[in-house]
């Protein structure tokens, strides 16, 4: 499991990563974005 721990770090430090975290930042600040996110998540925890 380190090897996945170290290779997500890699790609958060990544000019790619950076902008996926700046993307992600901006979509959570958008209430509905905010209120999909939490839909899906409610599907992929068995809550319809």
């Amino acid at each position: 499991m380190p090897g996945v721990i170290n290779r997500i770090k890699q790609y958060v430090r990544s000019p790619q990563g950076q902008r996926t975290v700046r993307q992600a930042r901006r979509a959570s600040a958008d209430p509905r974005k905010r209120a999909q996110a939490r839909r899906m998540l409610g599907k992929f925890r068995g809550r319809h």
